[in-house]
């Protein structure tokens, strides 16, 4: 097995098994002590889900790819707010079996599509007007490549998070991860030189708590 085989295969059993508990973070679990961390140290993850959904518009009768869906938080939110097709991707299956219940609970199973695989393998049968990757740069060891192929199957516009490297917040999540899976964290210069090198697109980027949100654009749209 080679290395990044070897942390492919970590990170998606440490997300098979953390699926529980990662649901709870959007709202499913309402305690305090949730709603504590959720305040002080998730705050980017309100953030880019805020932006995402704002950024899909207009979504109405829309295609949209979510890229390491998880629970499947923006693919159905996206459904219900009317895009006309969904689709997921996780390779974590108890990911992917409770996006499925969180669609047929919101009515919109017939709206989205989840499968279980590996985005790098996988090849859509045609573009999608939005494609949303939030919280999976985190774990991509060649991020370029798979930017570089996202951006060839997006038509309007692309959303990305790469996680802040430096501070209190970055330092502490990699101690959390350091038995995990594989963490690779982003510097302003790193993630300016990485979206450069990146050919036909446009993008910007926003500091936004532990996170960059980026918006790409291809230059064709």
């Amino acid at each position: 097995m080679s290395a990044s085989t070897d942390s492919t295969a970590r990170t998606r059993d440490f997300f098979h098994g953390y699926a529980g508990r990662f649901d709870a973070i959007y709202g499913n679990e309402h305690t305090p002590w949730n709603a504590l961390v959720n305040r002080f140290f998730r705050a980017s993850m309100r953030l880019r889900f805020e932006r995402t959904l704002a950024g899909c518009e207009p979504i109405e009768g829309a295609s949209v790819l979510d890229i390491g869906c998880g629970p499947g938080h923006y693919a159905v939110e996206l459904a219900r707010r009317g895009a006309g097709r969904v689709v997921g991707i996780d390779f974590a299956d108890n990911m992917i079996a409770r996006a499925r219940e969180h669609a047929a609970g919101a009515g919109v199973a017939d709206r989205c599509e989840f499968l279980v695989g590996d985005v790098d393998r996988w090849q859509p049968d045609s573009p999608f007007d939005y494609v949303v990757v939030m919280g999976f740069m985190d774990y991509v060891a060649d991020p370029a490549a798979l930017v570089r192929k996202i951006v060839g199957f997006t038509r309007r516009r692309a959303f990305f998070s790469f996680p802040a490297a430096g501070g209190l917040l970055a330092w502490q999540r990699q101690l959390r991860y350091r038995n995990r899976c594989p963490l690779y964290l982003y510097t302003p210069a790193r993630l300016r030189a990485l979206l450069q090198s990146v050919p036909g697109a446009n993008f910007t980027i926003e500091p936004i708590a532990r996170d960059y949100f980026v918006t790409v654009t291809p230059t064709s749209a």
